[in-house]
C-alpha cells in the first residue's frame, strides 16, 4: 500500500484499529480512495466493512490509526460532522422516519422554515423535494407517507436523501439490495454522472455483476483484516471469492439430483385488486419454483395472499386437492405453509431476543402444556435445526442482532421450518448476504427441495433465479406473463417476458 499523499485521493486511511470487549472488528486496515473512482469494499459478513463504514460516516470512534480527508487529519464528532465535511451514506437497514412524508424525510435536519424559523415551510419542502425526486427519475409524490412505500420504493428514497447533501464521498452499502433491474440502471447512470464530478463513491455489494460493472478499484477485507486491493480489471470471480473467503468456492449452486414429486399446490386464477390478476400455477413436492419479474410486478403481493398476510378476491388454492387460501398466517402454518419474508429485521425476526425465542416463535404451541412452556423440548427442537442449518452462535440464547447478516437468515428459515411445513414460501432469501452465506442458503433450500418440500422462491437476482430454480413463473405489472421450464429459463427471456407491454 502506498504510503505518499497523493493529490489525487480524497481519502486515506493508515493502520485503522477497532476493538469491541476484547474482539477485534479491524486490525489494521488500510484504504485509499481517489476522487471520481468507485472503490468496492468486498469481505463476507463479519469482515469489517459496516464498522469500517460507521468509523468514516462518524458512527463510530476509532482506537488507533490515521484517516485523512484530503490529507487533512479527520476524526468526526459525530454524524452531523461527517456530513458537513462532506461524507455521506446510504445505509443497508433503512433509517427512513415510516410516519413522516417522503419529503420531510428527504429534509430531516434541513428543514426549511419561515416566519423567523417559528414554522417548518412544508410547500417549499415538498416543491424542492418533488424536483430532487424528479431529476433522480423517482415517481413518488413527496407527500406520501415512507411507511407506505415498499422497500424498493423507500431504498430510492434513501439514495436521493444521500445525494441531496451535496457530498464529496458516498458510501454506498447494498444500494441496489431492494431495487429492480430497471431501478438499479438508474443508479448505475447516476453513479456514473457522480464520477465525473469527481465524488469518491466507496460501494459495497454482494452481487459480483454489479461490483465488476461499475468498480474501478476493488479492497478486500477478511476477519477485520486488510487483505488486497487491485484494480477491478485485474480480478475475475472466482479470484474475487477466493480473497474474500480464503479458500475456492466451489458448486455455488448445487445440482438438482432429485425426481420432482406429485403436484402439491394448485393455484386457479388467483386476483387481487391492484396487486395481481388471474395467477395459476402448480406446484409439485420437491421442486423450487421461482417467481420472478420487476418490482411492483405482484411477487410479494402474491405471497402474502398464500400466506394469509392478504386476502384474495377471486380465484382458489388448493393443497392435496382440498381448499386452501388462508385466511390468517395461524391457518396457514397450521395446514403446512410457511413464509420468511423480504425483510427479516422488520418482519421476520425479533432481533432483540435470542436464537432460540426467534426459532421457536412461530410453532410455541408445539411445546406447551396449558400455559407453561415445556422448555427442555422447545430446546432441543430449535437446537436440532440450529444445527442441521450451522447457525453460528455462540449458544442459542445470543441475540439475534448479534449474528451476521447470513446467520440471521438461517434462523428465520430455522423458524419457518419449525412449523413443519410442507410448502415453504422464500421472499428474497439472500438479500444483504455474503457470497459464501448464499452458497449455503443454496445448499440449504435444495437440500429442503429433496426432503419433500414444494419452495416458492422469489428473488431479484437472475443468477439465483436461473441457478437454483426447476422451473420460472414470471410477472409483469401484476399478471402471469409466462411459465418458463428450467431449459427454457434464460435471462433474456425472463426479462423479455418481465417487460411491461
Amino acid at each position: 500500500m502506498d504510503q505518499k499523499l497523493s493529490s489525487d485521493y480524497i481519502l486515506q486511511v493508515r493502520g485503522l484499529k477497532k476493538t469491541y470487549g476484547g474482539i477485534k472488528a479491524l486490525d489494521g486496515i488500510f484504504f485509499e480512495l481517489r476522487k471520481g473512482e468507485v472503490h468496492a469494499l468486498m469481505g463476507e459478513n463479519g469482515a469489517g466493512k459496516s464498522t469500517f463504514m460507521k468509523i468514516l460516516a462518524g458512527l463510530e470512534k476509532l482506537d488507533s490509526g490515521e484517516i485523512l480527508l484530503e490529507g487533512a487529519s479527520y476524526k468526526p464528532r459525530g454524524a452531523y460532522d461527517a456530513l458537513q465535511k462532506g461524507i455521506s451514506m446510504i445505509h443497508q437497514e433503512l433509517l427512513a422516519v415510516p410516519e413522516l412524508s417522503v419529503a420531510e424525510n428527504l429534509f430531516l435536519g434541513k428543514e426549511i422554515t419561515g416566519f423567523w424559523g417559528k414554522w417548518i415551510d412544508n410547500r417549499a419542502i415538498n416543491e424542492m423535494a418533488a424536483d430532487r425526486l424528479k431529476k433522480l427519475g423517482i415517481s413518488i409524490p413527496p407527500e406520501t407517507k415512507m411507511k407506505s412505500l415498499s422497500v424498493a420504493e423507500m431504498q430510492m428514497v434513501e439514495i436521493a436523501k444521500a445525494l441531496s447533501n451535496d457530498a464529496r464521498i458516498l458510501i454506498m452499502d447494498e444500494p441496489t439490495s431492494a431495487l429492480s433491474d430497471r431501478e438499479a440502471e438508474r443508479l448505475f447512470a447516476i453513479i456514473e454522472d457522480l464520477k465525473s464530478k469527481g465524488v469518491g463513491i466507496i460501494y459495497i455489494s454482494h452481487k459480483m455483476d454489479e461490483i465488476f460493472r461499475i468498480s474501478d478499484t476493488v479492497t478486500v477485507f477478511r476477519d477485520g483484516r486488510f487483505i488486497d486491493t487491485r484494480p477491478a480489471a485485474e480480478l475475475d470471480q472466482p479470484a474475487l471469492i477466493s480473497l474474500m473467503v480464503g479458500r475456492k468456492l466451489t458448486g455455488f449452486f448445487p445440482e438438482n439430483t432429485s425426481e420432482k414429486g406429485a403436484p402439491i399446490y394448485t393455484v386457479r386464477h388467483l386476483s387481487r385488486q391492484n396487486c395481481f390478476h388471474d395467477i395459476s400455477f402448480e406446484l409439485h413436492a420437491g421442486e423450487i419454483l421461482g417467481i420472478s419479474g420487476l418490482v411492483g410486478a405482484g411477487r410479494t403481493e402474491l405471497a402474502r395472499v398464500l400466506y394469509g398476510l392478504d386476502r384474495a378476491d377471486d380465484g382458489q388454492a388448493l393443497l392435496h386437492g382440498e381448499p386452501m387460501l388462508p385466511d390468517s398466517p395461524r391457518t396457514a402454518i397450521r395446514k403446512g405453509i410457511a413464509y420468511v419474508s423480504e425483510d427479516r429485521k422488520l418482519v421476520g425476526l425479533i432481533t432483540k431476543m435470542s436464537v432460540l425465542e426467534n426459532i421457536s416463535l412461530a410453532s410455541l404451541n408445539q411445546y406447551a402444556t396449558y400455559s407453561y412452556i415445556r422448555k427442555k423440548d422447545e430446546q432441543n427442537a430449535a437446537g436440532k435445526l440450529a444445527r442441521h442449518l450451522r447457525i453460528k452462535c455462540s449458544s442459542l440464547h445470543q441475540r439475534v442482532e448479534t449474528l451476521s447478516g447470513g446467520n440471521q437468515q438461517k434462523v428465520a428459515i430455522a423458524k419457518a421450518l419449525l412449523s413443519k411445513p410442507k410448502i415453504i414460501i422464500l421472499d428474497e432469501p439472500t438479500r444483504g448476504i455474503d457470497i459464501g452465506a448464499k452458497a449455503e442458503i443454496y445448499h440449504l433450500v435444495r437440500q429442503l427441495a429433496s426432503e419433500g418440500l414444494g419452495i416458492i422462491l422469489i428473488s431479484s437476482e437472475m443468477p439465483e433465479i436461473i441457478g437454483l430454480c426447476d422451473r420460472v413463473l414470471v410477472l409483469s405489472q401484476g399478471k402471469q406473463a409466462a411459465l418458463l421450464n428450467k431449459s427454457e429459463a434464460t435471462q433474456e427471456k425472463i426479462m423479455y417476458h418481465s417487460m411491461p407491454r
